[in-house]
């Protein structure tokens, strides 16, 4: 395995340039079944997709995206993206984590770390997302990290095969928790 160009490190997980060696373990996160389902998106994307749209992000300034890594090993266990408008300075917040990562923790010091590069080095305003509402770990990982509610998009997204509300959940400069930097 190369070595990451670390960004930002917190106790736990870095932030990295993305790889595109890693291109296949992105795409196999993307079609986990968990995944289609936390994202709502009831389908799977061909490689052919993936591989397409890696080079369209890698060349598109308001298309942030951060490879999550393990300090320890450097491993990639997920992905973040800030989607940036830049008319208004804020960004929609993404997160993709490894199934094998998941319930560990490492999705609220990834989600800190990456509001932490949006209002201290990308100087936005806002950032936002959407989550569905029966997704409880996920808003309790957003919510730890320092994003807060924002109101709801009734019956707009799916979760396992049923209408559901999507939670908007939004956080500002001086809301979210700084993790720790040792970079």
């Amino acid at each position: 395995m190369t070595t990451p160009h670390i960004l930002l490190t917190g106790e736990r997980v870095g932030l990295a340039l993305p790889d595109r060696d890693h291109l296949p373990d992105y795409h196999r996160w993307e079609n986990d079944p968990g995944t289609i389902l936390g994202f709502g998106t009831q389908v799977p994307q061909s490689w052919e997709a993936r591989a397409g749209g890696w080079e369209l992000q890698r060349t598109n300034r308001d298309y942030l995206q951060f490879e999550v890594t393990t300090t320890d090993d450097h491993a990639p266990v997920g992905l973040t993206t800030l989607q940036i408008d830049g008319a208004v300075r804020t960004a929609e917040f993404v997160i993709l984590m490894a199934p094998e990562a998941r319930g560990r923790g490492l999705a609220t010091e990834a989600t800190s770390l990456t509001l932490r590069w949006a209002f201290e080095y990308a100087a936005l305003r806002m950032v936002w997302l959407k989550v569905l509402e029966p997704n409880a770990a996920g808003i309790a990982a957003y919510q730890k990290a320092g994003f807060q509610p924002a109101g709801r998009l009734r019956r707009s997204g799916y979760w396992e095969g049923r209408p559901c509300d999507e939670v908007l959940m939004d956080a500002i400069a001086g809301d979210h928790v700084v993790a720790a930097d040792s970079s």
